[in-house]
């Protein structure tokens, strides 16, 4: 076992007790490497550099172009390593060959897209509120300081690349701890961040567990903003520890998107994106589609169509390109999957497929639990209600739009949703009423960069991805200046705007 250090003030180092854990490969179980444990003496190391490189380092001084130049050289790193990368990330994540392969890409191209984004956030003139010849007014958007990123195991490398991407780009410091089921690929971008020459201080990655370095992260006083991914119910301990010394906060969270079915969809197509919303990295997503809404005219033909096409899921070895569905990310997460699957069938659904481990001897070792599909689901039973994280569907029927539409929003999320549609007019108006922050017509887990990505409810607090995710990095001043120093508009213009 290699043994891996915390990256604190651009160096690679040991934690102050010489504590350790280990990462295991959810397909095979056998252990990939032993990784430093951050307590909270670390925590203090890596927020005070990063609190010494903002208030006196040369990042937050930069000028955006500097800084975007930095993030396109981290961008075409992880481009370079790409291959090294997707099989870390199947190795610890237990993704499949197509996700992390796919995850590698679009993580490099964020970073791209946040190297530019940056540089638009410019600071704005307002003529609006200003009075030629008595004064002229300014907004600035000055970063927030320190940042403390805290996110899950599902998407090890984007969620790390999501965080740090904006954060840099607003000119803030951070320090990122990844989930401690996941170390791996957090590590990795430290040792491209440390080739690269980022001043010290800006980036600090540190491996270890929510319960002490998560919660001392948090609650430090020298930390400005926390940018947290997770389950709703850390979001909350996460907003009450913040709460201490009145912290920004974006929380993305939980959800239990409701994916609607109408009776003029193409069959095919919604057959096929109810798979993908559902199914997508054995279910392990946020905002998967793990309520399925279908009229009442059109349910039985097409559950049989959805039990038969489920069958054709290829489940096995991860590292296999042929691979649709890999292991779930640890044993304990297994054991809560099946435990909701047993409450699916107390609670008098009907279980139409899987609900059980596969016994395909490629299997035998890794965490594993068959595609699982409910039918006659009660939207008011736990596995409707609860987020599993974990490949379970619960298929609940609808007799009016209305209906299906009321029993989506009568949920305690808010994440995502989708209508499947041949009618545009009918599609929007649902997408319109749904309570959501994001939702797809015909399609679904599609996120852009310059989209913003969050939630209602009990979904989470902000947004991440384009203009708005950035300006979540960032405080808004506002300049008042008085007609003595801007006689000269053009000289004033000219020479102290474009400063930063």
């Amino acid at each position: 076992m290699t043994a891996h250090g915390l990256f604190i003030n651009d160096e690679f180092v040991e934690s102050v007790d010489r504590r350790t854990m280990v990462s295991v490969n959810p397909f095979s179980g056998e252990t990939l490497g032993s990784y430093v444990r951050a307590g909270i003496a670390d925590v203090e190391r890596a927020v005070r550099a990063a609190r010494t490189a903002f208030d006196e380092g040369p990042w937050p001084r930069m000028t955006r172009g500097e800084r975007s130049e930095f993030l396109k050289k981290l961008s075409e790193a992880v481009k370079a390593h790409t291959d090294f990368l997707i099989h870390q990330d199947v190795a610890d994540s237990g993704s499949t060959l197509k996700k992390a392969t796919e995850d590698v890409y679009l993580s490099a191209r964020f970073l791209s897209s946040c190297a530019k984004l940056g540089q638009e956030l410019v600071d704005e003139p307002r003529a609006d509120i200003s009075r030629p010849g008595l004064s002229m007014n300014l907004l600035l958007h000055d970063p927030v300081g320190v940042v403390a990123a805290i996110i899950p195991w599902n998407f090890p490398l984007k969620m790390a690349v999501w965080k740090l991407g904006p954060a840099l780009a607003a000119g803030n410091c951070v320090v990122l701890k990844p989930s401690e089921e996941t170390p791996v690929t957090a590590l990795e971008l430290a040792q491209l961040v440390h080739q690269l020459g980022f001043p010290p201080g800006t980036v600090n990655i540190i491996t270890g567990y929510g319960e002490d370095a998560g919660a001392a992260l948090c609650r430090h006083p020298l930390v400005d903003k926390i940018a947290f991914t997770g389950s709703s119910k850390v979001g909350k301990l996460v907003m009450e520890a913040a709460a201490g010394t009145l912290k920004k906060i974006t929380l993305e969270c939980g959800g239990k998107s409701a994916n609607i079915v109408l009776e003029d969809a193409d069959r095919d197509i919604a057959l096929d994106g109810t798979l993908y919303a559902m199914f997508y990295h054995q279910g392990q997503c946020c905002e998967a589609g793990t309520r399925l809404f279908l009229p009442d005219s059109i349910a039985d033909a097409f559950m049989e169509q959805l039990v038969t096409r489920t069958a054709t899921i290829r489940i096995g070895d991860p590292m296999d390109l042929s691979t649709d569905f890999g292991p779930l990310i640890s044993q304990s997460q297994r054991d809560t999957v099946l435990r909701y699957i047993e409450s699916g069938k107390k609670s008098g659904a009907r279980l139409r497929c899987g609900g059980g481990i596969p016994d395909a001897p490629v299997c035998a070792r890794g965490f594993f639990v068959e595609p699982t599909i409910f039918d006659n689901v009660d939207n008011s039973s736990t596995i409707a209600q609860e987020e599993i994280f974990g490949p379970v569907l619960s298929v609940i029927r609808y007799k009016t739009v209305d209906d299906a539409i009321r029993m989506a929003n009568d949920c305690p999320y808010g994440l995502a949703g989708g209508v499947w549609s041949r009618n545009a007019e009918r599609a929007m108006d649902i997408a319109r009423r749904l309570r959501a922050g994001t939702v797809w017509i015909n399609e679904w887990h599609l996120l852009h960069d310059r989209a913003p990505f969050g939630g209602f409810k009990q979904s989470g607090i902000g947004r991440e991805f384009g203009v708005e995710g950035l300006r979540e990095y960032t405080e808004t001043k506002h300049v008042h200046i008085d007609e003595t120093l801007t006689r000269d508009k053009k000289i004033w213009y000219d020479t102290v705007v474009p400063r930063r």
